[in-house]
């Protein structure tokens, strides 16, 4: 199965399209002769992904992580979510992100290997989570957290904090994984 990368953007279109079609949304579902006082269907839709440059930010995170799920673990995940969490956090969502031995590991009740040893490697590789994330917001990421639950196929969160806008100081990259 493809992952799924989506933005707000995205789903607000996805949304609309769907609304076009339902009761009270279409002028054909008035009744006859009245007259609609809403705007033309045309004036619902929202502005292209692309053109908010926010929500493009945040698909690209979003493709990012699942290239780095690839890399890191030779799978990556099902479904990808970028929000933001206020000005300076961005939350990843992953779903469906464990191998299929970790699966069988948590299968024999090993839940707590599956997450150290996922845990262990998303600190290892701090930089090749933070770069893209840098690169693409050009913001410095102040600190890095990674979570799984592993009791649930392996949903795991990639959390980033941003330093604020014009910030040159040093970023999580600089003080390295020790």
């Amino acid at each position: 199965m493809e992952p799924v990368a989506i933005g707000w953007g995205w789903l607000a279109h996805q949304y609309a399209h769907r609304l076009r079609f339902c009761a009270g949304f279409c002028p054909q579902d008035e009744p006859p002769g009245a007259r609609s006082k809403r705007a033309p269907l045309d004036q619902h839709e929202p502005k292209s992904a692309h053109s908010d440059p926010r929500t493009s930010i945040l698909a690209d995170v979003s493709r990012e992580m699942v290239r780095l799920y690839k890399e890191q673990f030779g799978r990556g995940p099902t479904k990808a979510r970028t929000d933001w969490a206020g000005p300076d956090v961005l939350i990843t969502v992953l779903e469906d992100t464990l191998t299929p031995a970790e699966r069988n590991l948590t299968r024999l009740g090993e839940h707590q290997r599956v997450h150290d040893m996922r845990t262990f490697f998303q600190y290892a590789t701090v930089d090749e989570f933070c770069e893209p994330v840098e690169r693409l917001t050009g913001r410095r990421v102040r600190a890095f957290l990674s979570a799984i639950d592993t009791q649930v196929g392996g949903l795991a969160m990639e959390t980033f904090v941003l330093h604020p806008e014009g910030y040159d100081g040093p970023s999580r990259i600089d003080i390295g994984n020790d």
